[in-house]
């Protein structure tokens, strides 16, 4: 027995190489699993890692494309990361989808050791739709899901304002890509919240994470285009702002006219998010 231990503790020291899974089942929600892809890097960690969640205007995106951009910096600076799928509108609303991300969470904690993950470095990145997601479990960190960092690329944070700028400056947006995300559950639809009334507007300044920022909030970096036509800009500073005020961490990363998604930032002068992005992970999670 003290020999099939020695054994065994060997095999698991031993370094593993990269591993790359695609359509993980990490819950089933009626029937219908909910899925992840994940990357693992070489060696025997354990490793720091980043839940990754799409956007898509709340209707659309999937793990495998809109977040696509962080799979390489993340790889490449040694990160273990977990992209994953959430239920959408019109089937699933804002409870729902942040049950997802909590799920999702908790799942990666309890395969840790199978994955030669660090929890205590772990961070939860999002993107639009996703990053509004991430800033509402950052801002709440609920028993069981707190995250030791978060990083929002251009999410909402307060959605009543958001919409009112949109209703009243039409100019300033692409209306219609945020109109079709509306057209299918998405938008204001996603809240619970059918016409923008005084009751409407409640409810979404009670779901908007800015409302709820706090002491004690895992440290925030925040990552956004200052020509964004469908998020506006200041969506994310005031967001930082208000992180700061309350004594909390957070930095903001221009990107100097940028539009909406880190898939259109192409231009040399544009890519500088990747290596200040891993820069701040280390910083943020210890790591070597």
């Amino acid at each position: 027995m003290k020999l099939l231990a020695l054994l065994l503790g060997l095999i698991g020291a031993v370094p593993i190489f990269a591993l790359d899974q695609k359509d993980v089942e990490y819950a089933n929600r009626n029937g219908k699993p909910l899925l992840l892809d994940l990357h693992v890097p070489d060696g025997s960690g354990p490793f720091p890692a980043a839940i990754l969640v799409h956007g898509g205007g709340f209707d659309e995106g999937s793990k495998s494309t809109n977040v696509r951009p962080l799979f390489q910096p993340l790889a490449d600076a040694g990160f273990a990361w977990f992209s994953i799928d959430y239920r959408l509108a019109p089937e699933a609303q804002l409870p729902q989808a942040v049950e997802d991300v909590d799920t999702a969470i908790r799942w990666v904690k309890a395969h840790a050791a199978e994955y030669h993950v660090d929890t205590a470095k772990l961070a939860l990145i999002g993107e639009s739709a996703g990053g509004f997601l991430v800033n509402y479990v950052g801002t709440h960190n609920a028993p069981g899901t707190a995250v030791s960092a978060v990083v929002d690329f251009y999410g909402p944070s307060d959605y009543a304002k958001l919409t009112l700028l949109r209703r009243d400056h039409p100019e300033q947006f692409d209306m219609a890509n945020i109109n079709r995300h509306a057209d299918h559950g998405g938008g204001i639809q996603f809240f619970g919240v059918s016409e923008l009334n005084e009751a409407g507007l409640a409810r979404l300044r009670e779901e908007s994470p800015i409302t709820a920022v706090h002491k004690g909030m895992p440290p925030f970096l925040v990552i956004a285009g200052n020509k964004d036509d469908q998020v506006a800009y200041s969506q994310s500073t005031e967001f930082c702002d208000a992180i700061r005020r309350v004594g909390a961490a957070c930095e903001l990363i221009t990107i100097e006219g940028g539009g909406h998604g880190m898939s259109r930032w192409k231009t040399p002068d544009m890519q500088h998010w990747k290596p200040e992005m891993i820069a701040w992970l280390k910083k943020t999670l210890k790591v070597q």
